[in-house]
């Protein structure tokens, strides 16, 4: 079984701090999580390679992971497979700034956008006009779009979508549902809106940190990951670690083995798709080897 991992983070505290870690409950995060200490524990869980994306919104970082990713793969380890950066999309110069990335060293890396929706005041902000103009300059550079929302930002995320159907929307941790409360409403009416959309495709990831940290079970998860397997199917669904901020809740091991008690109900080639079928073909992945 080939298994991606396709959404997870990277950051070092000596470059720059990660202000959003915050309060007692994060503290386990105040510290560096590096390139190295992941390659050791994907490769123990079996992952090709992975998706890394970005943590705040600072214009260095992409650049920074885009080399990142161009030295791992010279050095031979060439586990990132992909990048999912950051730019202003407000910016009346975000095409040139698109096109700036790609020209960068490692910028073949550069697969994706995303910018922390979750974090804006407005809940229609992905519909304002000036964002809308920034989506299809993504979609005009080849690039997916990574949306990284709140429940009730779901249906202008679902807008935005159906205004720019040229551009791959991917919809990170579910959409962020209310596990920890165990009421899917309205979450799960609006993710089914949002994924009858054929340029939409969610990620399998994110789930523990949203169930209770301490005393979550599998059977606290499968109502919303079944959600997502019937509204998007095997080949828009993928599977993402969320590593570290997953190791508030469980170790990277465990993650996998918990994405694949969710997804016993499908058949071996279904499951293919949500390991490594979707994320290759959404993200552009090369086969092993072929980087």
């Amino acid at each position: 079984m080939t298994v991606i991992d396709a959404h997870h983070h990277l950051w070092d505290l000596g470059v720059r701090d990660q202000k959003w870690i915050d309060g007692p409950e994060l503290a386990p995060l105040r510290r560096s999580f590096l390139l190295p200490e992941l390659a050791a524990e994907a490769r123990e869980a079996g992952v090709e390679a992975t998706v890394l994306v970005q943590t705040v919104t600072v214009a260095e970082e992409t650049p920074e992971f885009l080399a990142l990713a161009a030295d791992s793969a010279a050095g031979g380890g060439g586990l990132i497979g992909g990048v999912v950066g950051w730019t202003d999309l407000t910016s009346p110069g975000v095409a040139e700034e698109l096109a700036r990335l790609l020209s960068l060293p490692g910028g073949g890396f550069l697969r994706g956008i995303r910018h922390q929706v979750q974090g804006e005041p407005d809940p229609d902000w992905l519909t304002r006009p000036e964002v809308l103009r920034g989506l299809r300059a993504v979609a005009a550079a080849g690039l997916v779009y990574d949306l990284v929302v709140l429940p009730h930002q779901l249906p202008a995320a679902t807008r935005a979508a159906a205004a720019v159907p040229g551009l791959t929307f991917v919809l990170d941790h579910l959409g962020k549902p209310p596990i920890a409360s165990g009421e899917p409403e309205p979450w799960a009416g609006r993710v089914r809106e949002l994924a009858a959309l054929p340029n939409t495709v969610c990620k399998l990831s994110g789930m523990l940190t949203e169930a209770d940290r301490r005393s979550w079970t599998v059977d606290d998860l499968r109502p919303y990951a079944d959600t997502v397997i019937d509204a998007f199917g095997p080949r828009r669904l993928m599977f993402g670690s969320d590593w570290p901020v997953s190791t508030l809740a469980a170790g990277y091991g465990e993650v996998v083995a918990v994405t694949g008690e969710l997804l016993t109900a499908l058949t071996p080639a279904e499951r293919d798709e949500v390991w490594a079928g979707t994320a290759r073909r959404t993200y552009r992945l090369a086969p092993a080897g072929g980087r």
